[in-house]
């Protein structure tokens, strides 16, 4: 019996944050619509200005849209409408000049899904025209942006032409203006999904995947070391029974890889976080670490670094009942990690979070929530 109470003491402190407190700012609620705002993505410039993009179908269909705040998140702007022609899956991304860059699956005229772009160089207020970036006979979808220290925008997303799901990139040299021809990364018998990009600080690629051909999901990874000219071989990231999914990746200032994804450890259980890293440009990895140990399923997991060295995960957890966000943090590069912080407390469901810090290593984090009675975009941060 007293075994068990401490157990249950035990995870009461974990799922609480009490163990380790830490002081973040009461939520903020972002939209007030009459349709469901769902998906943010978040980045912030060199000026500590926060700018985030989501789709909301207020108006009958998805559509993307943008905040921003000069404040560190203590006000934000008016919203400004990105597409008229639908979209959604935005990823956004601030480059070294701070032009920031939006893209997103949207509708073409022959009705499949195609990656469309915009970019702001005047910190958001406003925006170039649409630029269509792929002409598929398929899907083109999931796409991920990033940017390295020049001009160059680097950019992820799979498509269903080659009559399964491959992964594709094509880069820009000139902050966006022009870009290149679409380079497939990938050839396999079953479906390649859900990429995710990053660009280490001596300018190296990488991106990650989840793929199916073995029979269930795994992690796979590969990398460019030209600016996207030449991509090594692929590399297998995970060797599971269960579906390894969902890779987020990150490369921190030292440039140090980062991977993390949501895998199911034991047959019958729940999802879990689990995360690997790389210290030389992505040639050998990390062991395995998990992450979280929970009742309920974590999932949706999002990463980001500090200029200190800090990595920061945050994820959505089932285990409270209905999906709360959750929050941890590691001070030495990935090796070990501290306990969870609980970031919010809601009746209804808190999903999808993305996270960034910026030049003062405050952490800022969105989400959507449907508490309101319909999904809106909710934020926080810790100074």
């Amino acid at each position: 019996m007293k075994k068990l109470f401490l157990f249950t003491f035990l995870v009461l402190i974990y799922f609480t944050g009490f163990l380790f407190p830490q002081t973040w700012s009461p939520p903020k609620r972002l939209t007030w619509n009459a349709g469901e705002s769902a998906e943010p993505s978040i980045a912030a410039d060199s000026g500590s200005n926060i700018h985030i993009a989501w789709y909301d179908d207020s108006l009958g269909n998805y559509n993307v849209f943008y905040k921003m705040s000069s404040d560190s998140g203590v006000t934000w702007s008016g919203i400004k409408r990105l597409t008229w022609n639908g979209g959604n899956n935005q990823s956004i991304a601030i480059d070294s000049s701070d032009r920031i860059h939006v893209v997103w699956q949207g509708g073409a005229p022959n009705g499949d899904a195609e990656i469309f772009y915009k970019y702001s160089v005047d910190g958001g207020m406003t925006w170039s025209t649409i630029k269509r970036l792929t002409w598929s006979i398929g899907w083109s979808l999931g796409p991920n942006i990033t940017s390295d220290s020049g001009s160059g925008i680097h950019l992820v997303w799979y498509d269903n032409n080659p009559g399964n799901l491959e992964i594709f990139y094509k880069g820009s040299t000139d902050s966006g203006n022009t870009w290149s021809g679409l380079k497939r990364l990938t050839w396999n018998t079953g479906n390649s999904s859900r990429p995710s990009i990053t660009i280490d600080s001596s300018g190296g690629i990488h991106v990650v995947w989840d793929d199916d051909s073995l029979g269930n999901d795994e992690i796979f990874y590969k990398n460019s070391t030209d600016g996207g000219v030449t991509w090594s071989g692929i590399t297998r990231m995970t060797w599971n029974w269960g579906q390894s999914y969902g890779p987020s990746i990150l490369a921190d200032n030292g440039g140090k890889i980062h991977i993390l994804w949501e895998d199911f450890p034991i047959a019958g259980g729940n999802k879990e976080i689990f995360y690997k890293n790389s210290s030389d440009g992505g040639i050998t990895w990390s062991g395995l670490i998990r992450l979280t140990w929970s009742w309920g399923d974590s999932y949706s997991p999002s990463i980001a670094a500090d200029l200190a060295g800090s990595i920061h995960v945050i994820w959505e957890d089932a285990t409270p009942g209905n999906s709360e966000i959750f929050h941890k943090t590691s001070t030495d590069g990935g090796a070990s990690w501290l306990g969870v912080t609980r970031l919010t407390w809601n009746s209804g469901i808190s999903w999808w979070p993305s996270v960034a810090t910026d030049s003062s290593n405050d952490i800022h984090v969105v989400w959507g929530d449907n508490t309101p009675g319909n999904y809106e975009i909710f934020y926080k941060s810790r100074k």
